[in-house]
């Protein structure tokens, strides 16, 4: 049986892509294939958990040697690499000694404007048309490390934006926020807009959910609705307003419960809602 592409799968465990109809009759009979997928989301679901997380020690050194001991060993041209191999093994017979297990010497290769340094070819890595490719196993280990570095750098910045935001000036609306259809009645907060054209948001005991949290303002009347922005892991938030943004038009603050699936438009899924006044 052939199985779905690999970057296929990536694509449909991540919600990036809908299964053809093709698609889903494969893994509804391949049980391969539908492993993967689940591995997949579950590496996709450790890298979005780190967003929670605020302060982390520093990984073990041979961690990042591994992750980039991996990266160059791909990106490594193979003529390159076979002349790197030759010199090793020359030196190693000028020498006349055996290395001991576990310790390699590395050879540091001038490429162009930087310089690469060499790592040994890993077992498991098979050549095919000229390209490495990684070991499912690499892949899947890989995805994960690189979620989790994404999740902190994400975490660093949003830390940073708040260090950095200017003192907010005059309040010239606000209103409590309250728990909206299904959601707890603990859900509560409040939003204020100030008169430099920014909404403060203060929200607590929101429901955990897969996706994130996005803020809109929404026109009572007509029922027309703009994105602000996202609410982010914190109660607290500062979002720019759009220019000339009328919340004595558009009143309503809602902040609903979004899927990572490429739609702009309100997932339907509001967790609490309140109304500005001033």
């Amino acid at each position: 049986m052939q199985h779905l592409d690999h970057d296929r799968l990536v694509f449909l465990a991540l919600g990036e892509s809908v299964a053809d109809t093709g698609e889903a009759d494969h893994l509804d009979t391949c049980a391969h294939c539908r492993d993967e997928v689940e591995t997949f989301r579950h590496v996709a679901g450790l890298g979005a958990a780190t967003r929670t997380v605020r302060d982390l020690p520093d990984p073990p050194e041979h961690i990042w040697q591994g992750i980039v001991a991996e990266i160059r060993a791909v990106a490594e041209p193979p003529a390159q690499a076979e002349t790197r191999t030759k010199a090793e093994t020359r030196t190693k017979a000028g020498a006349g000694a055996e290395t001991r297990t576990g310790k390699q010497t590395e050879t540091r290769v001038e490429a162009g404007a930087g310089a690469r340094v060499g790592v040994p070819a890993r077992p498991g890595r098979v050549a095919v048309g000229g390209r490495r490719r990684w070991p499912r196993w690499a892949v899947t280990t890989g995805t994960a490390a690189a979620a989790a570095v994404l999740g902190v750098l994400g975490t660093l910045a949003v830390v940073e934006t708040e260090r950095s935001t200017p003192a907010p000036g005059r309040v010239v609306a606000s209103g409590p926020l309250a728990a909206y259809g299904a959601t707890p009645s603990q859900a509560r907060g409040e939003a204020r807009v100030f008169d430099d054209g920014r909404l403060h948001l203060h929200v607590t005991d929101l429901p955990a959910v897969p996706g994130y949290y996005e803020v809109w303002l929404i026109n009572p009347n007509t029922g027309a609705m703009f994105s602000v922005g996202v609410l982010g892991d914190g109660p607290d938030v500062l979002l720019p307003l759009p220019p000339r943004a009328d919340v004595r038009a558009y009143s309503v603050v809602d902040i609903s419960a979004e899927q990572f699936d490429n739609e702009p438009a309100h997932s339907g899924d509001s967790l609490v809602r309140g109304t500005l006044t001033g």
